[in-house]
């Protein structure tokens, strides 16, 4: 019985040596495809071993579950990579990054105060890190930062997008084709999963538009540029005819990491690619290049010693088309102990790029980059801004793509995908008009349908343009543009105006009316005012008088008479007196203004000349109708308050233009 028992304690410390050991091999082998960068590779065996450590390794626990939310944060899947963080951070880890990648992850998810206390946390340990303070000043500004929105639209590619990820896309100048690296499928290559991310292995496929201007079935592009490795992040000279692009080629036991090659166009068809050999460390990934829009410097990603942390972005120059300068690393403008990743440049020169570390909104934001000229520094130096939203998002925004030197284009982004797939998304700056529209009239609001608009612009345009029988006008604008605006008919006198075309983000209708007075016949001063039964303007009546005064300077030729009329109430005598001090009044009140006085005569009418009611007058006043006179016996047949009406209607200021030829000659 005693040698039954002595074996059995054998044979279960034998499966429990087993167990440790085969625990360890396990863990061994995860760890290296976590070196390696076989993120969803490694994910897996971590989440298998994990149920299988012992309780008390608590050590062991929290690191596994450390690096197993890595793992998910890299493959884009937020939140197993949130469960696994906090798993670790229960277990007390040692490892003080994790604090720093569950700050990135609650970033992500806009919980910007719990992120805050995680960097907080991580400073305690390496107290000058600046990705964990940009992280901090980013949770403390993102909502602030989430008003500043830029003026693009951003909408789905729904016609380049599949059920897989669609990444960095690169529009040619005139927006009839794009590439793209794409997880879909793509029988030619085969079928192999990404040890990375766990995915089909990219290739890179291309779409056109067709004469109706929408996007045909993406295809792949041939055999020569896609292989069974992983093909990503293209771009091309600016003559079109060579492509650079990534490719990570893995063998059995050993990835290879990601390497730039390049093809050159022949024939309508790709040369078979080679590779550029930038730095001769295997171990060390060169890839997501980009090339200047004068072809002298490919920009690239690295995590090559002598960085800031993290991938950073390099540049070489050319030397030909398969050997380039030694690496030179863009500074600390742009990198920084975080990631900086896919730069691409517009046509005019600016970098763009995306990074985690700089100031952002979470996960990988897009930054736009110029070179400072006459920098006088050992290292380069850089003007960064952050796109704001929409571009950016509290996801990963990037792979940026203009079309020519305009502000459309298309990049990517896994916003709003539970999946963490990545979607290529179209941007633009909606085209904005300005129009000015609006009718010339007389004094009676009748259309003038012969009139004229001259329409010049500080920009040098000058158009002439005829109104509509009806008197009206449209004519669009150009952008920041100051202009001048004079309508004319044959007998009125010009009215001019002004409008500007500036600091609008939106379409924008402006309507403009022009009411000519015409020559020899009195015209209404409306909002004239006085005191009480005496000739003292009131100070409402000053803007209605700076408008006379403006149409006088308008028509420096013309002289004008200031009639002034009175209602009934009162002699004869003295509305006379009185209606020539109002008229004065006004005189003097241009006068002052500047207009001079040989081109003003002021007449008091008095009650001489009461109002003939228009049509527009009977439309306001049922007890009026056209041809009315306002004379004392119509009044006195009137309610009181109807009485009061037509009194206040005659009482008026008016101006008739006498001549037209004043100082010509």
């Amino acid at each position: 019985m005693r040698i039954r028992i002595l074996i059995l304690i054998t044979l279960l410390l034998s499966m429990l040596a087993l167990s440790s050991c085969s625990l360890s091999r396990r863990l061994k082998k995860a760890d290296m495809k976590y070196e390696i960068g076989e993120y969803a590779t490694a994910a897996v065996i971590y989440k298998r071993i994990l149920p299988r450590i012992p309780l008390k390794e608590k050590d062991l626990i929290a690191d596994v579950s450390a690096k197993m939310g890595n793992c998910y944060r890299l493959i884009n899947l937020n939140v197993k990579a949130e469960g696994a963080y906090r798993k670790a951070l229960r277990g007390n880890i040692a490892d003080s990054t994790a604090y720093l990648y569950y700050g990135e992850v609650l970033r992500k998810t806009k919980r910007y105060s719990e992120a805050r206390n995680l960097y907080q946390k991580f400073l305690s340990y390496d107290a000058e890190n600046d990705w964990a303070k940009n992280g901090i000043f980013s949770s403390e500004n993102a909502k602030k930062w989430e008003k500043a929105k830029s003026p693009f639209v951003v909408k789905v590619a729904s016609e380049l997008n599949s059920r897989r990820s669609e990444f960095c896309p690169v529009v040619d100048e005139d927006g009839s084709t794009v590439y793209f690296s794409s997880s879909r499928e793509n029988p030619a290559t085969g079928n192999k999963t990404s040890k990375i991310t766990g995915l089909r292995n990219n290739d890179i496929f291309i779409a056109k538009k067709n004469i109706s201007g929408k996007w045909e079935k993406p295809i792949p592009l041939g055999e020569e540029i896609n292989t069974e490795f992983d093909e990503g992040c293209c771009c091309f000279s600016s003559d079109g005819k060579t492509m650079f692009f990534t490719r990570a080629r893995y063998v059995p036991g050993v990835s290879l990491g990601a390497e730039i090659y390049y093809s050159q166009r022949v024939g309508g068809e790709w040369t078979e690619p080679k590779k550029i050999t930038i730095i001769n460390d295997s171990s060390k990934s060169v890839a997501h290049p980009a090339i200047s829009p004068d072809n002298r410097y490919l920009y690239f990603v690295s995590d090559m010693r002598g960085g800031f942390g993290g991938k950073d972005l390099w540049r070489s120059m050319r030397i030909n088309d398969a050997e380039w300068g030694p690496p030179e690393n863009l500074g600390s403008d742009v990198n920084t102990s975080g990631d900086e990743m896919f730069p691409s440049f517009k046509s005019d020169g600016s970098l763009y790029f995306s990074s985690n570390g700089l100031p952002g909104f979470g996960g990988l934001d897009i930054f736009k980059a110029n070179i400072i000229e006459n920098n006088y520094a050992d290292t380069l130096a850089w003007t960064v801004k952050n796109m704001l939203m929409p571009i950016n998002s509290s996801e990963d925004d990037f792979g940026i793509s203009f079309k020519g030197n305009t502000d459309n284009g298309y990049f990517s982004s896994n916003r709003n995908e539970p999946k963490g797939y990545d979607k290529i998304y179209s941007f633009e700056v909606p085209v904005v008009e300005y129009t000015v529209e609006g009718k010339v009239i007389d004094s009676n609001k009748e259309p003038i349908s012969d009139a004229i608009i001259r329409i010049i612009g500080d920009n040098g345009s000058n158009a002439k343009i005829r109104v509509k029988k009806d008197g009206s006008y449209s004519y669009k604008l150009e952008k920041e543009v100051n202009y001048i605006m004079q309508a004319t008919a044959r007998g009125h006198i010009n009215e001019k105006n002004n409008i500007a075309t500036f600091d609008s983000k939106n379409t924008k209708i402006t309507n403009l009316n022009f009411r000519l007075a015409a020559i020899g016949k009195p015209v209404n001063i409306d909002n004239i005012f006085y005191e009480f039964g005496k000739f003292t303007l009131s100070p409402q009546s000053e803007e209605a008088l700076k408008g006379l005064v403006k149409m006088l300077e308008d028509n420096p030729h013309i002289t004008i008479e200031i009639g002034a009329h009175t209602d009934m109430v009162g002699t004869t005598e003295s509305n006379a007196i009185l209606s020539t001090k109002r008229a004065e009044s006004v005189v003097e009140f241009l006068v002052s203004s500047g207009i001079e006085r040989e081109r003003l005569d002021a007449k008091g009418y008095g009650k001489s000349k009461p109002v003939v009611v228009d049509a527009e007058m009977a439309l306001l006043h049922d007890f009026m109708k056209e041809g009315d006179v306002l004379n004392e016996p119509f009044i006195l047949k009137l309610t009181e308050p109807q009485k009061e009406i037509a009194n206040k209607i005659n009482r008026r200021t008016e101006f008739m233009v006498l001549k037209t030829t004043y100082k010509m000659y």
